[in-house]
């Protein structure tokens, strides 16, 4: 049974349709600095999980996209690269500290749900990404809200369920 997640990215840093434009339309989703974000991905993320991509520190947050994860977590090499925005000197190939997944875009939202339509849904006043103080760049999303989330922006759960459904044989890899 897959599990539901909110993955917040800036766009101007990568959006939703750079993932569409990535090979495969899939991409890793590295950077992630939060240790309770690092927990999800490296210990409860897994191959099928759905993804709802949400645009962040943006005038309008939004959903803007439903992807799916394709590779558990494994070790964010960025945090190795001095180069890297993301780099860490504590982090070793031996020692690594920071993980990430791949997620693959399935869909577009053809109606952006934002954080406004969120706050004003009945259905969705306990939603975590609505909570008081909730910076969480991974956040964990339950199934009744997942479906209220993709009927608002305008998908069947129903198609989006098939997707997952057929997700990541090619790509699973372990860690």
């Amino acid at each position: 049974m897959p599990q539901f997640w909110l993955m917040k990215s800036e766009p101007h840093c990568f959006s939703f349709d750079d993932l569409l434009r990535a090979p495969d339309r899939t991409s890793p989703w590295d950077g992630v600095r939060n240790y309770q974000a690092r927990n999800f991905l490296r210990d409860e993320v897994r191959v099928g999980d759905g993804v709802l991509f949400y645009h962040s520190n943006v005038p309008d947050p939004a959903i803007v996209g439903v992807a799916r994860v394709v590779r558990p977590g494994y070790p964010d090499d960025t945090a190795l690269n001095p180069e890297s925005d993301h780099f860490d000197p504590r982090s070793s190939v031996a020692n690594p500290i920071w993980y990430m997944v791949d997620v693959q875009a399935l869909q577009s939202f053809s109606c952006p749900v934002t954080r406004q339509v969120m706050k004003d849904h009945p259905r969705l006043s306990d939603l975590g990404v609505l909570k008081r103080g909730n910076r969480l760049s991974v956040l964990p999303v339950e199934k009744r809200h997942w479906s209220v989330l993709l009927e608002l922006g305008g998908l069947s759960p129903a198609v989006i369920e098939r997707f997952l459904q057929s997700s990541g044989e090619n790509n699973d890899s372990t860690r």
